[in-house]
């Protein structure tokens, strides 16, 4: 047994934690949990929890279906909403098949193959998110029908008394006090619309950081009498959340997309690792704008990204590049700013390093920075300049993906094929419903 078991066990006994929760996600990355008693968590470590893995979106065939949950000690962490009595702490799993092999089929192991491949290549990468939510009254509807946001504040503004800075200094406690470090946290620009920045970390540790920060937020929400969503656009008339992701790679302790002297402080790895990025954008779209409302909005203005480019702090590209800070070399990094704040961190990590490391390998070359605001351009101005567009729709993402050959080698074979299986399944369900707008456009004049 290894120190870090050993700890965990320790911990359990002297907190008298009464409840150990094993978290995992599903393709999609909703998260699962199944509590152990205190005294079947050393026997978790050596053997795994065996469970029905069929059962779980895309996690086995039926005909495959026993899967063991291995827990990670390294992220043990007592739950702080769950209170003092009777504690409640958790880890996440890595799931293997019944021969102790990682599972093929584990969006957490998808990332650590991923991560592997890099560190192969000399690189390790580090992520820093930007997470947009919506903070509303209730889940319930208002009489118009659409939500009701527990604000009308905007972005950056201070409200005196206001529920969401309430919210905000709550939540950020409660992310502290299970070891996620917070470097921002504001009022964003639609009513009840909030962002909270996490300091960066390894991109595992910031995945699983990421599906922490959603049950916490949902956690501190209900026990407000509020409700936080994380749908990437509930108002039609207000900007979408996104997850802007920082991303760098270092080699040992050097920022390998720093270099002194080039245009924009860009070393030749960082623009073939944007230029991967960018050539194969439309191809992992599906994965990180996963849902038919992503795609509201990507093309519903807000500052959403929809065209291909790259800019030196230009905020309508899909690509940014920060603006270099003297002296700050280490700090270099790239902004992907078309991920959505429901994407699933493990898939959307792993295909968007996927693709920079393509770049990379394959030493692609970087168009030309765009300096104007690419919304405002024309569609012959966008064409002439190679800012060809995102998918428009979730149906158009999936048949990008499908074709893709990286995203079928970085995912997998059964994870590619089950997400787009269920993604097809989306489509097809969203497809035949008649909306609103339809029946507020029609039904008086056909």
């Amino acid at each position: 047994m290894d120190r870090q078991q050993e700890f965990v066990l320790r911990t359990i006994e002297e907190r008298d934690v009464r409840f150990v929760r094993m978290w995992f996600t599903d393709v999609v990355g909703s998260l699962k949990s199944v509590a152990l008693a205190p005294a079947e968590v050393e026997g978790a470590f050596e053997e795994g929890l065996g469970f029905d893995g069929s059962a779980i979106e895309g996690l086995a065939r039926v005909f495959e279906s026993d899967m063991l949950a291995q827990p990670d000690p390294s992220t043990f962490q007592i739950l702080p909403w769950r209170g003092e009595k009777d504690q409640t702490s958790r880890m996440f799993c890595d799931i293997l098949t019944p021969d102790g092999e990682p599972s093929a089929a584990d969006p957490r192991n998808v990332l650590k193959r991923t991560l592997a491949k890099a560190a192969d290549m000399g690189f390790t990468c580090y992520t820093h998110p930007e997470i947009e939510f919506y903070l509303l009254k209730s889940q319930d509807l208002g009489p118009d029908g659409i939500p009701v946001p527990v604000d009308q504040a905007g972005y950056f503004d201070h409200v005196p008394g206001g529920v969401a800075q309430d919210f905000r200094r709550t939540a950020v406690t409660m992310l502290e006090n299970v070891g996620i470090s917070v470097e921002f946290s504001h009022h964003e620009g639609g009513p009840g619309q909030n962002e909270i920045d996490l300091r960066y970390a390894d991109a595992l540790q910031t995945a699983d950081n990421i599906m922490t920060f959603r049950t916490v937020i949902k956690e501190v929400a209900l026990q407000q009498g509020t409700y936080a969503t994380f749908m990437p656009k509930p108002f039609s008339d207000h900007p979408g959340s996104g997850m802007h992701t920082h991303f760098s790679l270092f080699e040992g302790d050097t920022n390998a997309f720093y270099e002194a002297g080039a245009e924009f402080q860009l070393s030749l790895t960082a623009r073939q690792f944007i230029a991967g990025v960018l050539r194969h954008a439309p191809e992992f779209t599906a994965v990180t704008n996963q849902f038919v409302n992503s795609y509201k909005r990507l093309w519903g203005g807000g500052e959403a990204p929809s065209y291909l480019s790259w800019g030196h702090n230009n905020r309508s590209a899909l690509v940014r590049v920060p603006l270099y800070k003297p002296g700050k070399g280490q700090s270099a990094r790239i902004e992907y700013r078309g991920i959505d704040s429901a994407a699933n961190p493990y898939l959307a990590y792993a295909v968007l390093l996927g693709a920079g490391l393509k770049g990379i390998e394959e030493g692609y070359e970087l168009p030309a920075a765009a300096e104007d605001d690419i919304e405002s351009l024309t569609a012959a101005e966008r064409r002439a300049m190679g800012h060809d567009p995102l998918p428009s729709s979730l149906h158009d993402a999936v048949r990008q993906m499908e074709d893709s050959e990286l995203m079928a080698h970085v995912l997998g074979e059964q994870v590619f094929e089950h997400f787009l299986r269920n993604k097809r399944a989306e489509w097809q369900e969203y497809r035949l419903q008649v909306t609103r707008y339809e029946l507020q456009r029609y039904l008086g004049i056909l």
